[in-house]
């Protein structure tokens, strides 16, 4: 699988270093990427993003006692 950006290729020359990943893995990807000029970062695709969820107020039920 080839990089997307220059900041992927230097995190995987740094896991390299510290031998996290193999020699051939860091190779492979790095001939597959070529002499493409890659962008600095890799922005997140638009309408993509990762969904918040809301806190909602829990109704609480009061305990009544019936007048019988």
């Amino acid at each position: 699988m080839p990089f997307k950006s220059k900041a992927q290729r230097r995190k995987f020359a740094e896991l390299l270093m510290k031998g996290k990943i193999s020699a051939d893995t860091f190779e492979e990807w790095n001939r597959e990427t070529g002499s493409k000029n890659l962008p600095e970062r890799v922005k997140s695709a638009p309408g993509k993003k990762a969904k918040v969820k809301r806190k909602t107020k829990k109704k609480v039920r009061r305990a009544t006692k019936r007048n019988s």
